[in-house]
């Protein structure tokens, strides 16, 4: 009988650190393919691979399309691109981004679940916002074992938190009781196998193509009233247990969480291009009365009217983002307080 011989990482901010402990701790003959997600950004080079290389006795590489895994090695999302796994080959996404993030965790997770089922560890590390709790959705749902790091223990402790309270992990550890629990993990025998979710093998199409449908979307979610933040189409509402996502058509896909963030910062460009908009008027209106003043012309007062409306709108548009910035300082020390 198979063992549990994928163990699949997802991190954020923090994570470099966390990774480079747990590289340090395997074993030299490590009985499972690592797979490690981090958020990286594309405009930089990464020197990941180097890092981890160099802290424990495993390998690290960035991964590369098509290119067999095996054991004993460390495997890279590199940037921009999903990690995704089939059969014993990898797969390099080119699907929109999910929770603003590609590689995104979740998009990793899903596909580990899909292909690797009861031979699979999904893992969430440090990090923010909540990538990486769908995914160990998905991973539960195929019979694998998930493990989050303690949000005390985490540098970033929102994304584990989310992870925590979003899903029901079978481990919850800090970092440093992890590399004998890991251990002794992919050493136990696989599970049975259990067929993983339409859903979940749907979304993890979409990550490896960018391809879906209005009609597909219809048979695994329900149409929602909000509008993706970044094409502005139509959004699905997902239920994953405790968990609720958004996704479009087009593949963007956002948790609740940060879906309100998205929709918080949508708000804030509209609100500063009204005061734009505003301020340009206010100075036209305040131009065209002096030049009536001076002219004599009859329509001087009706200027100053314009002028004085302009500036009491204007002072309503900024009031209101005073009030956004003091309830999002609010909100934010309350998450602190919680998470603490």
């Amino acid at each position: 009988m198979s063992n549990r011989d994928v163990l699949a990482i997802g991190t954020s901010a923090g994570g470099v650190e966390a990774l480079a402990f747990l590289a340090a701790r395997f074993p030299p003959q490590f009985p499972a393919a690592v797979l490690v997600t981090i958020h990286l950004s594309s405009q930089f080079r990464s020197a990941m691979d180097e890092v981890l290389s160099r802290a424990g006795p495993l390998p690290a590489s960035f991964a590369k399309h098509g290119e067999v895994f095996r054991k004993s090695h460390i495997y890279l999302a590199p940037p921009d691109r999903h990690l995704l796994v089939d059969g014993d080959r990898l797969h390099l996404g080119a699907g929109p981004r999910e929770n603003n993030a590609r590689p995104a965790i979740d998009a990793m997770l899903r596909s580990v679940a899909v292909c690797c089922g009861s031979r699979a560890v999904g893992v969430v590390l440090t990090g923010t916002l909540g990538d990486g709790a769908s995914g160990l959705w998905a991973i539960n749902q195929c019979g694998g074992m998930s493990v989050v790091q303690d949000p005390k223990d985490a540098a970033f402790s929102e994304m584990p938190l989310n992870a925590l309270n979003r899903t029901r992990p079978d481990h919850v550890v800090p970092l440093t009781q992890m590399p004998t629990l890991l251990e002794s993990m992919v050493h136990q025998p696989a599970g049975a196998p259990m067929p993983a979710p339409e859903s979940i093998k749907f979304e993890v199409e979409i990550a490896r193509t960018g391809h879906s449908t209005m009609e597909e979307m219809d048979r695994f979610g329900r149409r929602s009233v909000l509008a993706c933040p970044d094409c502005q189409g139509v959004m699905w509402e997902i239920d994953e247990g405790n968990l609720m996502r958004y996704r479009c058509h087009v593949g963007h896909t956002y948790t609740a969480e940060l879906m309100s963030v998205a929709l918080d910062e949508s708000l804030r460009r509209a609100l500063a291009s009204a005061v734009r908009a505003l301020e340009e008027r206010l100075a036209l209106a305040r131009k065209l009365y002096e030049q009536s003043k001076e002219s004599g012309h009859r329509h001087a007062d009706a200027w100053a009217a314009k002028a004085r409306e302009y500036a009491r709108e204007l002072d309503v548009v900024r009031e209101s983002i005073q009030r956004m910035d003091e309830i999002a300082a609010r909100a934010g020390r309350a998450q602190t307080e919680a998470a603490q």
